[in-house]
This record gives C-alpha cells, sequence and structure tokens, in this order.
C-alpha cells in the first residue's frame, strides 16, 4: 500500500469514528440544571432544624448524579428568593431538565399552595399573596426546560403561621399540608413529601424520611423517575410505618425519563450471547398503557386509554376508574350546592326573611344535603369497587410477573440483575394510597382529629367510638346546627366536621380558671383580693372602727342602775346599837331615793326627788339631779 492510500484509509475511519461519536452523542448531551433552596433560620416563628440539612443533602446528591448545574441556596428572604427565581430562569431556558427542591416552611391558602420565605411575617391571610411564594412562579421558572420539568417539595410540615394569622374572609379556606396540584404544561412532575391535606415528619435524625429515599434512589442510573418515585414512596412508607405517605403529580409521556442516563450498553457479542427477551403481547401492552393513565390519574387519560383499548380486562378496569371520578366530580358538585344553600339560608336569615323564604331555603338547604349524602355514598361504592378492582389486577400482575420471570432463561437473569439498580424493589407504581390498617378504625381516627379541631372533642385520638366521643359528636351537633349520627363515626361525619373551619364548639373552664385562646388558664387575683362565685376577683373589704360622736354623753344603762343602787358601808365594830329603819327614814327624806356622789351615798332629803339629766349635775353626780320642792 502506497502512502497516498495509507492516507486515504486513515481518513475514511477517522470519518467513521467521527460519525460514531455524533451518533452517541445525544444520549450524554442532555443538559441538566438543579436549583436547591432550604430555609430554616425563620425570623418571625420557631426555625426548624432539618430543611437546610436537607436541602444540602440532595445538593451533594445531584452534582454526584452529574447535574450541569446545582445552585444551593439556604435561609433566603424574599427579595433573595426573587432574585435566585429569576436567575434559574435563564439557566432552564438551554436546558433538557430543570429539577427545583424546596424544604422549609408551605402554605395552602384557598387551594393555592404558597412557598414561604424565612422574613415573611403573614399576620393577615392576605400576605401571602405580598411575602409568599405561589407554586405557579415556581413551574414559570423551569418552564422553558425542554424534557422534564421536575419540582420536589419536602414543605408538607405543621404550619404555624396558620395558626396565628388573622382571617380578612371567614369563607376562606386555610389548609393543612398542602393542596392537590394538576399541572396544564405537559412533561411537569410535582412531588410531595406527603399527599395533599395531610403533614410529612422531619425524622430523628437530621434529615427526612423523603429526603433520604430520594437520595437513595433518584440517582440510580438509566431508572425512570416515575418509578423512582414509586420506590421513594415505598421506602418513607416503610420506614414511617406507613404514615406518611409521598405523592406525585403531573403527566408525562410514555418513554423512560430518567435523572441519570443508562450506562452503555454491552459489546454486540455480549449482547447477542444473551437470551432475547420474549417479544410484547397485546397483553403486556395493555397492562402498561394502564398503568400509565392510572399514575395519570384523570378522566381524560381513562378516555384516551379506552380509545385504544375498548375491551377486555383491562378497558373494565378504566371504567371502574371513570365511575370512580364521576363520583368524587358529583360528590364536589353537590359539596358546593350545599354549601351555597346553606350560605343563601344564613343570608335570609341575617336580613330578615319572611318565614315562607326561609322555609324554602332551609328546604333547599336539606335536599341539597341528602343530594350531597347521596353523591358521598355513590362515592364511596365506586371507590370500594375500584380498590377491589385494583387489588384483583395488581394480583393478577404479580402473577403474571412471577410466570415470566419463571420461564426466563439463567443467563438472561443474570444479565438483568446486573443492569438493575440494586435497592430498587420491581413493584409497579401507581399513585393510588395503600391501607392502612382498619378503614373503620381510620374513619373514627380521623373524625376525633377533626373533632378536636373545632374545639369539641377534649380526649385522645385513639380510633375507639366511646362515650365521650359520642358527647363530642352531640355538642357538634348542638353548636353546629347539625343532626349527625352520635352512634358511629361514617365518612359523612367526617365531611361534614371538615366543612368547618373555625371552632364550633366552645370552650368551657372550671371555676377558678378562663378561657386563653385554645386553652384555660388558672385566674390570678392582686393582693388584697378574692375569687368569688362569678369567677371574678373583687376586693376584699376592711372592717372600720365604730367612732363614737361626741354630743352623745348619756350614761349607759349599767352607770344608770350603780346610781340608784346603794353603795354598802363596811361594818365596822362598834358598841354602837344599830338604828331602825324607819327611825332613819324620819330622820332623812320620805321618798326612799339614795344620791351618790363622789365621796359617799345619802337619803335624799325630805320635800326632794331625783330627776335625770343629760349633761350631768353639780357635784360630779351622774345625770342625776336632786329636785327640791
Amino acid at each position: 500500500m502506497n502512502g497516498s492510500g495509507f492516507l486515504s484509509l486513515n481518513r475514511l475511519l477517522l470519518a467513521v469514528a467521527a460519525l460514531l461519536m455524533i451518533a452517541c452523542q445525544p444520549a450524554f448531551a442532555e443538559k441538566r440544571v438543579a436549583l436547591v433552596l432550604g430555609n430554616s433560620a425563620y425570623r418571625n416563628t420557631a426555625p426548624l432544624a432539618n430543611p437546610v440539612n436537607d436541602a444540602s443533602v440532595m445538593a451533594a446528591t445531584l452534582k454526584t448524579a452529574g447535574f450541569d448545574v446545582v445552585d444551593f441556596r439556604k435561609d433566603l428572604p424574599a427579595v433573595e428568593t426573587r432574585r435566585a427565581l429569576r436567575e434559574f430562569a435563564d439557566l432552564a431556558r438551554e436546558a433538557d431538565i430543570a429539577l427545583v427542591y424546596y424544604a422549609g416552611h408551605g402554605i395552602e391558602v384557598d387551594g393555592a399552595n404558597y412557598l414561604i420565605p424565612v422574613d415573611a411575617r403573614l399576620e393577615r391571610d392576605t400576605d401571602v399573596y405580598d411575602e409568599a411564594f405561589s407554586l405557579d412562579r415556581i413551574l414559570v421558572a423551569i418552564e422553558p426546560a425542554r424534557k422534564l420539568r421536575l419540582v420536589i417539595l419536602d414543605a408538607c410540615r405543621d404550619n404555624p403561621f396558620a395558626k396565628t394569622m388573622k382571617r380578612t374572609l371567614a369563607t376562606r379556606a386555610i389548609g393543612q399540608g398542602l393542596a392537590k396540584v394538576e399541572p396544564t404544561s405537559p412533561n411537569v412532575l410535582i412531588a410531595y413529601s406527603a399527599k395533599a391535606g395531610s403533614t410529612a415528619a422531619d425524622g430523628d435524625g437530621k434529615n427526612s424520611p423523603f429526603t433520604i429515599a430520594l437520595s437513595k434512589f433518584l440517582p440510580t442510573p438509566g431508572l425512570d423517575v416515575r418509578r423512582a418515585f414509586g420506590y421513594v414512596r415505598d421506602e418513607v412508607l416503610k420506614t414511617t410505618n406507613n404514615r406518611q405517605e409521598p405523592f406525585v403529580y403531573g403527566s408525562l409521556g410514555g418513554e423512560d425519563v430518567p435523572l441519570v442516563p443508562a450506562p452503555a450498553k454491552p459489546a454486540p457479542a455480549a449482547a447477542a450471547a444473551a437470551p432475547t427477551a420474549p417479544a410484547p403481547t397485546p397483553q403486556s401492552e395493555a397492562r402498561r398503557d394502564y398503568e400509565l393513565a392510572l399514575q395519570i390519574g384523570n378522566k381524560s387519560a381513562m378516555n384516551a386509554f379506552l380509545a385504544q383499548y375498548p375491551s377486555g380486562y383491562y378497558a373494565n378496569l378504566a371504567r371502574l376508574q371513570l365511575e370512580k371520578f364521576s363520583a368524587e366530580d358529583a360528590r364536589v358538585a353537590a359539596t358546593e350546592k350545599a354549601h351555597l344553600a346553606e350560605q343563601e339560608r344564613a343570608r335570609l336569615a341575617a336580613e330578615g326573611a319572611q318565614k315562607t323564604q326561609q322555609a324554602k331555603a332551609e328546604a333547599d338547604a336539606k335536599a341539597a344535603e341528602a343530594a350531597r349524602l347521596a353523591a358521598e355514598r355513590a362515592k364511596q361504592v365506586a371507590q370500594e369497587q375500584a380498590a377491589a378492582a385494583e387489588q384483583k389486577r395488581q394480583a393478577d400482575a404479580a402473577l403474571a410477573d412471577r410466570a415470566a420471570t419463571n420461564t426466563a432463561a439463567t443467563g438472561q437473569a443474570a444479565t438483568q440483575a446486573a443492569a438493575a439498580p440494586p435497592a430498587a424493589p420491581e413493584k409497579t407504581t401507581t399513585v393510588a394510597a395503600l391501607a392502612t390498617g382498619s378503614p373503620e378504625v381510620d374513619v373514627v381516627k380521623s373524625v376525633q382529629t377533626e373533632l378536636r379541631r373545632v374545639g369539641c372533642l377534649t380526649g385522645t385520638v385513639d380510633g375507639d367510638w366511646n362515650a365521650a366521643s359520642q358527647r363530642s359528636l352531640t355538642l357538634f351537633n348542638r353548636y353546629a346546627g347539625t343532626k349527625l349520627d352520635i352512634k358511629t363515626a361514617s365518612v359523612d361525619t367526617l365531611d361534614a366536621v371538615k366543612l368547618k373551619q373555625s371552632r364550633v364548639c366552645p370552650l368551657v373552664c372550671e371555676h377558678g380558671y378562663k378561657a386563653d385562646g385554645d386553652r384555660c388558664s388558672r385566674i390570678v387575683c392582686a393582693e388584697g383580693s378574692f375569687l368569688n362565685d362569678d369567677n371574678e376577683c373583687e376586693k376584699r373589704r376592711e372592717r372600720k372602727p365604730v367612732a363614737k360622736r361626741d354630743s352623745d354623753e348619756r350614761p349607759s344603762r349599767r352607770d344608770r342602775e350603780r346610781a340608784f343602787r346603794p353603795q354598802r358601808e363596811p361594818q365596822v365594830p362598834s358598841a354602837e346599837i344599830p338604828r331602825p329603819q324607819g327611825r332613819a327614814r324620819a330622820e332623812g327624806g320620805g321618798s326612799g331615793q339614795i344620791m351618790c356622789d363622789a365621796y359617799l351615798c345619802r337619803p335624799v332629803r325630805r320635800g326632794c326627788h331625783l330627776e335625770y339629766r343629760g349633761g350631768g349635775g353639780p357635784g360630779g353626780n351622774v345625770g342625776n339631779v336632786e329636785v327640791c320642792n
């Protein structure tokens, strides 16, 4: 071979290598960016321990997974949060995958979710529009991403702001946890650490169970993000003993979307040596499409599935899901109608409407309530049917998977085990919740929890519908104007109590205590006061000495009697013979009265008598004066 031929061969080999590199490049050319936010040091409420730790773990996980940009921010006030979102929106314009992770406080107001910066005060419910950031603002920041827009919220904590903020409208709802969302844009996934309306746990260590599971499964190479969140859900349920269940909302296509690209495929010779996988059957394709529609979880997805598979086992399951969705829509409509009827009845009563109008409004309210209860029962029946069908489907799917595994060759099993994620269990992921114990006990606990929230139950939430629980429901009926059956705790009772957004039963305190918010505190009276029978502090009355009037110089009765009583002279031995009384009376006066002065007592003189004078007489006589004719 001459020199020119050798050069031509080299050029050909270089061209082929370049073409191969270009052909393989798209699998690794995806640009992935992430914004990680963690808020712990809240200034106007108690700080949180774990959010910054969780955000730090997620930032390290994403960097290890090969993300091109990981912007980690912690303890941001509102101004810096707004700047971070604006800068990240510029990064997302050039990215295929954009991810936002947030750990901290969140709140739901009127069905919308908001993330709370560390400098928020939230004194009124309307302050969330000015001081917090809505979830829609986060979605706008990641909207330019081309392939996947992912939001992960570890913000379903018990929010202290909801307990202290003032409500400008009584009808404005402030929920516990975060509200359910339905993304309107395609290729969007929103993951909650706990399902809508419930709260998540921070865990006993430095990180929450949700973040630990995310760091374990999300960076698995080649693992579809939906299956990864399914494994996260199973891990959190196992860690928290079924008390916390993460949920994912959104819609993706049929292709796998991994956060981390799959490893390079084996050489063609090795691939040829491995046994080929069995060809997909129509039943397996229908099963795969049904599971995707079930993950989306709305009517449009089920109708699209039925358009593709109008008959068969999975078509019947899809129709049951549609019946469940219809029952839920009917329940929501009936609840809204009952709420409007109740508002109309209250308005007519407040305006002093005529009795006929009030009676008509009450009849409409009762009819709407009856329709709502019927819709609730229909929804419950549909849910039970769908749950039974889903359990049967899962059992059949498990049998099919087991049969397919048994028929596979030993070499194929070894190859698949080497390529599969080590800690990911093979289990189909659905959005539906797992049963966590007896349904009756769960309903009783839920009713007891709601009765405690509205101030009607003071006991513990133990799942036992005892006499104390029945008394609390009786109090709720009295103050809420309802007629719920107190013998059992039903789903209708739970929904009726949930409709009350504020306290229903008044706070009753014993004698010596007073109402202080939602608790009773002891009454402490000031010094010199005492607590009377009316449960009020009253000042003690001091006894004042009785002053004697200066002008009242009348002697006491004892002194007056002493003035008329003669004093006995001491008996002195004498040789004289005492004179008879008759002779003494003859020598003295005949009135028989005795007059005493400061020295001695003597008979009143003849022709004289004693008279009482208030001012006293001469010689120091005590109020008696000798008056002679």
